[in-house]
C-alpha cells in the first residue's frame, strides 16, 4: 500500500502547535552553531521545541525488532519483543517510543524475506510513525556493503565487496554500484545504508574487516570510499562511512574483545586517516564510529566510540566534519567492557555521538537494555551531567538528515513498482561486468590455465555449499563431468581423506577455500577455522593430480599452501563472483583484477609473496 504524497514535517508542526503538551522554546546555545541559532531550519527547530525531553532521547536510538513486518502477531517474534520491550512488533514499539530508526538484519534478528516483504515492512514502520503526536519519520537502516556483508540477496543485486571492485580498480564501477545498492534500498524503503567501509585493512589476520575493505593501501582505499560516498548519494539513500579512527590494523573482532591499534600518530595520519578525509571532502553525510583503542589518538585508552578527544577534538574540530556520526552497534563486546551498559550511551553523548545503533539486547537479568540505556540518557539530562542543547544538537542533525532524504516530503514507497525497480535486468548487467574485472590469477606456475573446454572429470572440492554447487555447474555448461565434495568450513581429517580419495578417478581438482590462514584464534574461545582447509588443499596437491586453488574471500589463503602451483583469488562468493571465475578458468574472460593488498609470507609479515598490484593475465 503506498500513501499518497504529502509534507510531513509541515503537517507535524501545524499539529504540535496546537498541542497542550508543547514545551516552550528553548534560548540558543552560546555561540549559536550548536544549538538554536541563526542559518538553521526553523521548521525543525519548531519541532524540535515542541518535544519532550524523552521524546528527543528516543530519536537518539535506531533499534532492531523482530518480525518480518510492522504489525507482526507471530508467536516466535511477538515473545521476543515482549522480552526487549515489553511490546509485540514495530508499530507498538515506535507508537510507544518513537525512536529515531530501526535497523533491518538478515539473521537475527530474521527481518529479511524478500524485497515486496521489505517494502510493505517500511511502509509499516512509516504508517506507525505517521500515526504518532510527532508525526516523524523513521530512517530505516540496514548493512549492505556488498560481498559477504549483505542483508537484502537476491533477486536485489549484488556487488561482489570492497576489496573485489579494488581489485578492478575502477572507481566507476564502484560509484555505480553503490548508486544502484542505493535506488534498490530506496525502492524498499531503506534510507541509510551502513556502507562504505573506509578501513586500511594492513592486517592479514585482521578477523573482522578483510575483504569488507577496499585493500591496503590508502590511496587506493580513498578513491573508492569517495566514489561509493557519491553512489550512494546519487542513489538517495545515506551512505554511513565506517569505522573512525580506522579498524584496518586489528587482531580482535570489536562484537566479542576490545581491539587495540597501536599506531603512532603519524602512521595515523598516512594510513588511516586519508580515507575518511576523502568522505569528509566528498560530503559524507554520516559517520560510524569503532569500538577501538587507539592510544595515540586517546591516552584514556576508552574505546573510540566513547572518546571525546577523537571524535569531538579530531573528527568534529579537526576534520571539521559537520555530519551525523553513528556509533556501531552497542551490543558488541569492544564498548561494554570498560563501562556498564548504562553508562556507555551518555558517555557516547558526551564524547559527540549522535546516534546510538542497537542497544545490547538483555542484562545479565533477562531483561530488555533499551529502556535502560534512554533511561540514562534522560536521568544524565536531569542531574546535570549532560544538557538538554547537547541532546537537542544531535536531534536536529538527526533530523536534518531524515529531511535531506526527503523523508518528511514521503517517507512512503509504491509496493507495486518494487519489482519494476529492483534487480532489474540493467542493474544485474552492470553488477556482471564490474565483477568480470575482479578476478585475479595469482599463480599459474604449471601453465594449467586457461583451460580448454571439452569432456573431463572435476571434482569441485572444499569450502561452501552454494559456491561449490554454482563453480560445479560452471564447468557443466562447458563440457565437464562435475562431482561436488563440500567439505565446510573446517573439514576434519577424516573429511579430508574422504575427499582425497573421491578425487583418484578424477582429471582435474577445483578447491574452494575460505580465510583458510584463519587456523587459531585471537582470544581464547574466539570462533575460528581451524587448520582444516590448508590440510585439505595440501592433501589434494599431494595427489599428483592437477589442482586449482580458488580464495573465494581472503586472498591471504595462498601463503598456507605456497605449493599449489595454480591459484585465483575472487574475493566474494556471490553469483556472479562464480559466474566470473566460469569464464576465467576457460579463457572466455582475461582475468584483470590486480591484488588490493600485500599477500605476505606465511610467518613472516614484512616478506612481501605477492605484492600490492598483482596479477596475471593470459593476454598482456
Amino acid at each position: 500500500m503506498h500513501r499518497p504524497r504529502r509534507t510531513v514535517l509541515a503537517a507535524a508542526v501545524a499539529a504540535l502547535a496546537l498541542s497542550a503538551v508543547t514545551p516552550p522554546a528553548r534560548a540558543a546555545a552560546p555561540g549559536g552553531g550548536e544549538g538554536h541559532g541563526h542559518g538553521k531550519d526553523r521548521q525543525l527547530l519548531r519541532l524540535i521545541d515542541a518535544m519532550t525531553l524523552e521524546e528527543k532521547a528516543a530519536q537518539l536510538f535506531v533499534l532492531q525488532v523482530y518480525g518480518k513486518s510492522a504489525d507482526t502477531t507471530d508467536p516466535a517474534d511477538v515473545a521476543r519483543n515482549q522480552k526487549l520491550y515489553g511490546l509485540d512488533n514495530a508499530a507498538q514499539l515506535i507508537s510507544r517510543y518513537q525512536p529515531g530508526g530501526i535497523i533491518y538484519y538478515s539473521a537475527d534478528p530474521p527481518n529479511v524475506t524478500d524485497p515486496p516483504q521489505l517494502a510493505a515492512f517500511s511502509n509499516g514502520i512509516q504508517r506507525a510513525a505517521a500515526s504518532t503526536r510527532l508525526k516523524i519519520p523513521a530512517t530505516i537502516a540496514t548493512d549492505q556493503e556488498g560481498g559477504i556483508v549483505a542483508r537484502v540477496q537476491p533477486p536485489a543485486t549484488q556487488s561482489p565487496g570492497s576489496m573485489a571492485l579494488a581489485a578492478g580498480r575502477s572507481t566507476r564501477d564502484a560509484r555505480t554500484l553503490a548508486r544502484i545498492t542505493g535506488r534498490e534500498l530506496r525502492a524498499i524503503g531503506i534510507d541509510q545504508d551502513y556502507a562504505p567501509d573506509a578501513d586500511v585493512n594492513v592486517n592479514p589476520g585482521n578477523p573482522v574487516i578483510g575483504v569488507r575493505s577496499f585493500g591496503s593501501d590508502p590511496a587506493l582505499v580513498s578513491r573508492m570510499v569517495a566514489a561509493q560516498v557519491d553512489g550512494y548519494r546519487d542513489g538517495g539513500v545515506t551512505g554511513t562511512v565506517k569505522h573512525f579512527p580506522g579498524h584496518g590494523d586489528t587482531t580482535t573482532d570489536s562484537h566479542i574483545g576490545v581491539p587495540r591499534v597501536e599506531h603512532t600518530r603519524e602512521q595515523w595520519e598516512r594510513v588511516d586517516l586519508p580515507p575518511f578525509k576523502a568522505a569528509i571532502a566528498r560530503g559524507a553525510d554520516s559517520i560510524m564510529t569503532a569500538h577501538i583503542i587507539y592510544p595515540a589518538l586517546d591516552p584514556s585508552e576508552d574505546p573510540s566510540t566513547l572518546s571525546k578527544p577523537i571524535l569531538t577534538g579530531i573528527l568534529r574540530g579537526e576534520l571539521g566534519y559537520k555530519g551525523v556520526i553513528v556509533t556501531d552497534a552497542l551490543d558488541m563486546q569492544g564498548v561494554r567492557t570498560k563501562y556498564g551498559d548504562d553508562r556507555v550511551p551518555v558517555l557516547a553523548l558526551k564524547a559527540g555521538v549522535d546516534v546510538l545503533l542497537k542497544p545490547p539486547s538483555f542484562d545479565a537479568a533477562g531483561n530488555g537494555l533499551f529502556r535502560t540505556q534512554l533511561n540514562a540518557v534522560v536521568n544524565a539530562v536531569r542531574g546535570g551531567e549532560l544538557t538538554e542543547e547537547r541532546i537537542e544538537e544531535s536531534v536536529y542533525r538527526i533530523l536534518a538528515l531524515k529531511k535531506k532524504r526527503g523523508l518528511f516530503r514521503d517517507a512512503f514507497v509504491d509496493e507495486s513498482k518494487v519489482g519494476d525497480l529492483v534487480g532489474t535486468p540493467a542493474h544485474l548487467a552492470a553488477a556482471q561486468r564490474a565483477t568480470d574485472r575482479t578476478t585475479t590469477l595469482v599463480k599459474n606456475d604449471a601453465g594449467l590455465l586457461p583451460l580448454a573446454p571439452g569432456a573431463r572429470k572435476v571434482l569441485v572440492a572444499g569450502w561452501g555449499v552454494t559456491t561449490t554447487r554454482l563453480l560445479g555447474e560452471e564447468l557443466t555448461k562447458r563440457g565437464a563431468t562435475a562431482t561436488v565434495s563440500e567439505s565446510g568450513v573446517s573439514p576434519t581429517p577424516e573429511r579430508v581423506q574422504q575427499t582425497v580419495a573421491a578425487a583418484q578417478d578424477q582429471d582435474l581438482i577445483v578447491a574452494v577455500t575460505n580465510r583458510a590462514w584463519d587456523i587459531k584464534p585471537s582470544l581464547p574461545g574466539e570462533p575460528h577455522n581451524g587448520p582444516g582447509q590448508m590440510n585439505l588443499v595440501k592433501a589434494l596437491v599431494a595427489t599428483g593430480k592437477p589442482v586449482v586453488v580458488v580464495a573465494a574471500r581472503d586472498a591471504y589463503d595462498i601463503a598456507y599452501f605456497t605449493e599449489a602451483q595454480t591459484y585465483l583469488a575472487t574475493y566474494s562468493y556471490t553469483a556472479e563472483a562464480v559466474r566470473s571465475l566460469g569464464k576465467v578458468l576457460f579463457g572466455e574472460l582475461d582475468p584483470s583484477g590486480r591484488l588490493p593488498v600485500t599477500i605476505p609470507a606465511q610467518g613472516d609479515p614484512g616478506q612481501a609473496l605477492y605484492p600490492f598490484g598483482h596479477g596475471l593475465a593470459y593476454r598482456r
